[in-house]
């Protein structure tokens, strides 16, 4: 069946699942880590660059009449989310260990993704020019609100939002975003005409992120300290969480009496968590050592959430269709 090619690993997860096993096997520590997170800070700041570059303000702006549609995905990305993130944190020590419910809680937290969440709407027949706009709208707002809500909800593991990490945030992710804003009209055209070369930077950057931030947990003990079980309960926190987003924007965008087009962009667009922004940015806002713990949760999310949209981009294309056939 169709439907069942989609369930396929993205092949940018397998990458991701690869620089995994590779700090778990080979960690970089010592004089070598400190190169490394040069060369990762070096990574970020051209990763928010580019999505500062690739922007286009004018729709943005073109997109804020649709005010009601972008308020119902705000309020899923950082109202609901954060909400279903405080009750998991309080499950006991036992079931979820006080470190994975801090990448649960973090998770909650984060933006939506961009791409994927545009890539759907497409697929779903929905309404992709509010789909551009509510997705980037949530990522831009998320450079400031995530680190935030990180420093409200979870200062009994980072200690707060301290001067050091608004300073870190400023530096290596909304200065290089502002510059990418401001040198649009220069190089806009040419990442435009490069958007291969500008997604494999961008995929890239991510999995140095990755590599880093696992040979750091590695080498402070991760795997000692999460077993299989631990594992199995978080996958199916990761999937009961989503379910329930997924349900709770689709009766929202229903009894707003949204279109099925815009429908579709409330539930692909708020049901989402960007790997893209979550990775990098808990690279800045967490100690080394527990930064693999925090993107354990991230990672498994980003990939059951590929899965089950991508079942349900196909299911709302049939529906979207049948009318027009009928016609």
């Amino acid at each position: 069946m169709k439907w069942l090619r989609t369930l396929r690993p993205d092949p940018y997860i397998v990458a991701i699942l690869l620089m995994v096993v590779l700090a778990s096997l080979l960690p970089v520590h010592g004089q070598g880590a400190v190169w490394f997170g040069g060369l990762t800070k070096a990574a970020i700041a051209l990763l928010f660059f580019l999505h500062g570059a690739r922007l286009p303000r004018e729709s943005v702006i073109a997109g804020l009449v649709h005010w009601r549609l972008h308020l119902a995905v705000l309020g899923s990305t950082f109202l609901l989310f954060p909400l279903l993130g405080l009750g998991i944190i309080q499950l006991p020590p036992s079931i979820l260990p006080t470190p994975l419910a801090a990448g649960v809680l973090y998770l909650c937290l984060l933006p939506s993704t961009v791409q994927s969440s545009i890539a759907f709407t497409s697929q779903a027949r929905g309404n992709v020019a509010a789909a551009v706009v509510a997705a980037s709208t949530s990522n831009l707002l998320g450079v400031v609100l995530t680190p935030l809500l990180v420093g409200l909800f979870l200062h009994t593991q980072t200690g707060g939002l301290s001067l050091k990490a608004v300073q870190d945030v400023a530096v290596q992710i909304l200065l290089p975003f502002a510059i990418g804003q401001l040198a649009r009209p220069f190089v806009g055209s040419w990442v435009a005409r490069h958007a291969k070369l500008v997604s494999y930077t961008d995929r890239g950057s991510i999995l140095l992120v990755v590599y880093g931030a696992f040979s750091a947990a590695v080498v402070g003990g991760l795997w000692k300290q999460v077993s299989g079980r631990e594992l199995a309960v978080l996958l199916a926190i990761c999937v009961v969480l989503l379910a329930i987003v997924l349900t709770v924007t689709l009766m929202l965008a229903r009894s707003m009496k949204f279109s099925t087009e815009d429908e579709i962009v409330v539930v692909f667009c708020g049901s989402k968590k960007g790997l893209a922004t979550g990775v990098p940015m808990a690279s800045i806002l967490f100690p080394a050592a527990s930064v693999g713990f925090i993107v354990l949760p991230v990672m498994l999310f980003h990939q059951i959430q590929l899965m089950a949209c991508a079942v349900i981009a196909q299911r709302y294309a049939a529906r979207v269709q049948q009318p027009a056939a009928s016609g």
